[in-house]
């Protein structure tokens, strides 16, 4: 579908059109014509499918079209980092270059300033709030903000938020609002806890879902099996030679990531590592160096695993194996963005090995093993059931206890 044959506000129409969107995502398809009449949306689908504009859009052509007080704050997007919150006041600022609308982004690491800034916005009235819970709950218990007037309220990423230990915060938050109000809540997978808070915040909620939790078809997936201490010989032989295209290596450990950073530093690369410690100003011009090429391999944390895009990113390079498939998915979701097509490669340890098989079972495919190069010594076998739990679906001996599925056992390298 295209979105002039949705019934969106000509000056919303513009700025589709000065952006070059013309087609709907399958997301956007179906769940901007259910916000614009005003139900409330459970919507799962991941980063990458176009879900940031799926609730941008709709609400935006709201605000223009319905009358609202220019001195209250009308509108309310949650996220769980500082850089999703920027990412989304971005695309909010391109979408509405033809519309008199203003957006905030609330969020922490900044200086005394940014601060004031906030706090000004927050008490004075702004068209759209795009916040992190915890700077807008210290905010709220700070100052005398009102949220009287809100008639949006959006969760991005809201299984996140709930992972990061925000329920509480949120729940905070809604007290705060109108009990009549649309709200509009999107996450990546759909845990019985999201089920709860949808049930106690959302009403008569329209569920949407879209089939995606597989990674990109054009992403090209392959694996190293190998010990822990073979992964640095492999990534001074993977990055023995120039970079073509920029590259993101995922460890889990702010630790590994700052250690990764320096070895490839030594190696003459332009790399910067992103994590946590590092300060809000930090992180900003580590990601615009990094868009902007001065920065050819990121080493980050999974905070870049969602929210984070940036188009031409050729390869992620999992150091470590994330904890569970959509950790997987968001971080190899990183390449292969706009039609573009990548590499998502992953070291494999043996104590590695049941995380992994749990991956290729979720994905209901085997991932191709590359050789080990003899100069980095002899590869372990892959005998993941061998290290799996006993979950009651395998026991040590790799045998089935379950129900059948349709991943058939992966052959081992020879």
């Amino acid at each position: 579908m295209r979105f002039n044959e949705m019934k969106l506000e000509e000056p919303v129409l513009q700025g589709l059109e000065a952006m070059n969107f013309q087609e709907a995502t399958p997301v956007q398809e179906k769940t901007i014509p259910v916000i614009l009449e005003g139900r409330d949306i459970i919507g799962c689908a991941q980063t990458g499918t176009g879900k940031t504009a799926a609730y941008i859009l709709p609400v935006l052509n709201q605000l223009i079209k319905a009358k609202h007080p220019d001195d209250y704050i009308n509108a309310i997007i949650m996220a769980p980092t500082r850089e999703l919150a920027q990412q989304i006041d971005m695309q909010f600022e391109g979408f509405s270059y033809f519309v008199p609308v203003s957006t905030l982004a609330i969020y922490g690491g900044g200086d005394g300033a940014t601060w004031d800034q906030q706090k000004q916005g927050l008490q004075l009235g702004v068209d759209v709030i795009i916040a992190t819970p915890g700077r807008l709950i210290t905010h709220l218990d700070m100052y005398n903000i009102d949220l009287s007037h809100v008639k949006y309220f959006i969760l991005d990423e809201a299984d996140r938020m709930l992972d990061m230990g925000f329920s509480d915060d949120i729940m905070k938050i809604v007290k705060k609002l109108p009990e009549k109000r649309q709200t509009i809540m999107f996450s990546a997978t759909m845990p019985p806890k999201i089920q709860q808070l949808a049930k106690t915040i959302l009403h008569d909620p329209v569920e949407v879902k879209i089939a995606v939790s597989k990674p990109n078809e054009a992403i090209t997936q392959a694996a190293y099996i190998c010990t822990e201490a073979q992964k640095m010989g492999l990534i001074r032989e993977l990055f023995g030679k120039p970079v073509k295209s920029k590259s993101i290596i995922f460890s889990s450990s702010k630790q590994k990531v700052k250690e990764l950073a320096h070895i490839l530093k030594r190696m003459k690369f332009n790399v910067a590592a992103m994590h946590s410690d590092l300060e809000q100003a930090e992180r900003e011009k580590v990601m615009l160096d990094f868009k902007n090429n001065k920065i050819k391999v990121l080493v980050a944390t999974d905070i870049v695993a969602r929210g984070i895009d940036i188009e031409d990113i050729g390869m992620v390079l999992n150091y470590d194996v994330p904890h569970d498939p959509e950790d997987y998915i968001h971080r190899i979701g990183r390449t292969a963005r706009a039609n573009a097509e990548g590499l998502a490669i992953t070291f494999v340890s043996e104590k590695e090995q049941g995380k992994f098989y749990r991956i290729e079972k979720f994905l209901e495919k085997e991932i191709y093993k590359i050789p080990l190069s003899p100069a980095l010594g002899e590869a372990p076998p892959y005998n993941p059931q061998a290290f799996a739990r006993k979950n009651g679906q395998w026991n040590k001996g790799g045998k089935s206890r379950g129900k059948n599925h349709r991943f058939s056992k992966p052959k081992k390298e020879a």
